[in-house]
């Protein structure tokens, strides 16, 4: 019988806070690392959850840059979720802001879990960012889709470089299970993930993303530049599917489709009509060459974004895991709802 102790990391962040919420739901004991336990306004949350579920929560301090830090949370646990990494859109150091905390705390967090001698399993949550770098990658490999097997190696520190944090923390997982015996690797891809936030306090470029859009921010245009979307919920039980799954194995491209920018924005348009100042046409790719800068967007990656479609391959998810699926416009409406509730959206 699988042992019910469990350590998440990045448990009060966007997508932590719907995998420990499943998890106190199916009566596991999961124990959540923060940074300050002082800072009760954090996860606050996660003990409303926990009050109202069968499981229970246990907090640990732990920094993901210090070495042994996540010892003792690990110790005793039969599973570790590794979900905490920066995913921010504006940062000033590369390094120091995502290239470090994602490299360095997945080897703590995973060499924590060898020590610990009870760790069976790691479930990591990745990217697809991990799978590609820049959109006109899937043309230049001469394929027409991207699945598993493909590795980003187009990113870097200077370009894409959450993309690079990625894929190099997740090329680091891999070689650290190679290294041991005592626990085996499940791999997530998420690709844009959308959907209701759990907590006002959230770091995340997907609510960032959101109140641009609705803000205003495209509105004279929005660019044809494909995403993959999926909802928050379904990454999270995928999550938990990859734990409870004996046939679990690899990496999984999460994603439930592909969709441009500009058709995301007709999405919200049809929903929601004029209620929101959204984008009023397709913006033309020399324009974005132009002002692209006002957007933190580089010459380079316009150059090899927009314009190119992608495809990403996410049956493995479904026939290997079960997952299903909520629909692009659910999610939205789902979001949208959660914001205006929480406050995170301009009147």
């Amino acid at each position: 019988m699988l042992d019910k102790t469990v350590l998440v990391t990045g448990g009060t962040g966007y997508v932590g806070s719907w995998v420990v919420k499943y998890l106190l739901e199916n009566g596991y004991t999961v124990r959540v690392t923060v940074r300050k336990k002082t800072n009760i306004e954090k996860y606050q949350h996660l003990l409303d959850l926990a009050e109202k579920s069968e499981g229970a929560i246990v907090l640990y301090e732990a920094d993901l840059l210090q070495e042994g830090s996540y010892d003792e949370p690990a110790k005793g646990c039969s599973a570790v979720f590794h979900i905490a990494s920066p995913f921010v859109l504006k940062f000033k150091d590369q390094q120091k802001e995502l290239v470090d905390p994602a490299l360095i705390g997945t080897k703590n967090v995973l060499n924590a879990a060898t020590k610990s001698g009870t760790v069976k399993k790691i479930i990591l949550t990745s990217s697809v960012a991990a799978v590609f770098g820049d959109n006109w990658d899937m043309a230049n490999l001469g394929i027409n889709e991207f699945t598993e097997k493909n590795f980003n190696e187009t990113s870097n520190l200077q370009h894409q470089p959450y993309s690079y944090s990625k894929v190099i923390a997740e090329r680091e997982a891999w070689k650290l299970e190679k290294e041991q015996s005592n626990w085996k690797l499940i791999v997530m891809n998420p690709s844009f993930v959308m959907g209701p936030p759990l907590s006002k306090i959230t770091n995340s470029g997907s609510i960032d993303f959101m109140q641009g859009m609705l803000g205003g921010k495209f509105y004279t245009g929005a660019p044809n530049l494909d995403f993959g979307f999926v909802d928050v919920r379904d990454v999270a039980q995928a999550h938990i599917l990859g734990l409870e799954s004996e046939a679990a194995e690899g990496r999984h491209i999460l994603c439930e489709r592909t969709i441009s920018m500009f058709d995301f924005a007709s999405l919200l348009k049809e929903k929601y009509g004029k209620k929101y100042p959204l984008p009023m046409m397709e913006a033309p790719k020399f324009l974005l060459y132009l002002i692209g800068w006002i957007f933190g967007s580089t010459f380079t990656f316009v150059k090899r974004n927009v314009g190119y479609p992608i495809r990403l391959n996410a049956t493995k998810s479904i026939n290997s895991l079960g997952l299903k699926y909520r629909p692009l416009i659910e999610t939205i409406e789902d979001m949208i709802t959660k914001m205006n509730a929480l406050q995170l959206l301009k009147k």
